[in-house]
C-alpha cells in the first residue's frame, strides 16, 4: 500500500513538474520589407522596326520567410517613375499615357503572391495576381531564390507576360504582345 502512494505522489509531482516546463514553440514567419533601392522590373518590348528597354522602381513591398522557405508576400511598383533606357524621352511620355498605363489614373502596379511551391531548394513556383490599370490577372512566376532567411531574401524571376492580359492593345500588328519581364526582389 505504501509502496502504491509512493508511487502515485512521484507521478504527481512528475506531471506538476513538466506542466510547468515550456513547450517546443514553433517560430512564427518572418516578415521582411523589400529594398526599394535594389529592387525593380526590367522590361524589354519590341516592335517590327526596333526594341525598347527600361524598368519600373519598386515603390513598397513584403515578403514572408518561414523556416527559409518564401510563403508569401507581395510588392507594389511605381508607374509614375517609370525608367526608358532604350528608346528615350518621347517613349517615356508614350508609355505614361492612357495607351499604355495610363499613370495619371494608376500610379502603382502591384504583385500579390497567393502560393508558392518549391521544385527544388533554389526554386520556387509563385501563383500570384498581378493587377496593371485597375486588371487584376493570375500570373504564374518561376523564381530562383538566391538567398531566403529571416536576415534577409533575394529572388529573381524572368517571365514573358501578354500586355494585353492587362487591356494594353496599342499597336496592333506592329507593337509585339509579349513584353519580357526580369523580377529582381530583394528584402530585408
Amino acid at each position: 500500500m505504501k509502496k502504491a502512494l509512493f508511487a502515485l505522489l512521484g507521478l504527481t509531482l512528475l506531471t506538476g513538474v513538466y506542466s510547468f516546463v515550456p513547450g517546443t514553440l514553433k517560430k512564427a514567419p518572418t516578415t521582411l520589407a523589400v529594398s526599394v533601392e535594389k529592387s525593380r522590373v526590367d522590361w524589354v518590348a519590341s516592335k517590327k522596326s526596333a526594341f525598347h528597354t527600361g524598368n519600373f522602381p519598386l515603390k513598397s513591398g513584403e515578403v514572408q520567410v518561414d523556416g527559409g522557405k518564401l510563403i508569401g508576400g507581395k510588392f507594389v511598383l511605381d508607374m509614375t517613375n517609370m525608367k526608358v533606357v532604350e528608346g528615350g524621352d518621347g517613349l517615356a511620355k508614350h508609355l505614361k499615357s492612357p495607351d499604355f498605363f495610363d499613370i495619371e489614373k494608376f500610379a502603382e502596379a502591384s504583385y500579390v503572391i497567393n502560393t508558392v511551391n518549391y521544385v527544388n531548394a533554389n526554386t520556387a513556383e509563385i501563383m500570384g495576381n498581378l493587377t496593371v490599370k485597375g486588371v487584376s490577372v493570375p500570373v504564374k512566376l518561376t523564381a530562383m531564390i538566391r538567398s531566403s532567411d529571416d536576415k534577409g531574401f533575394f529572388a529573381e524571376a524572368f517571365i514573358s507576360m501578354d500586355k494585353n492580359l492587362v487591356g494594353i492593345t496599342y499597336g496592333a500588328g506592329n507593337v509585339s504582345n509579349d513584353v519580357q519581364l526580369a523580377i529582381h526582389l530583394f528584402a530585408k
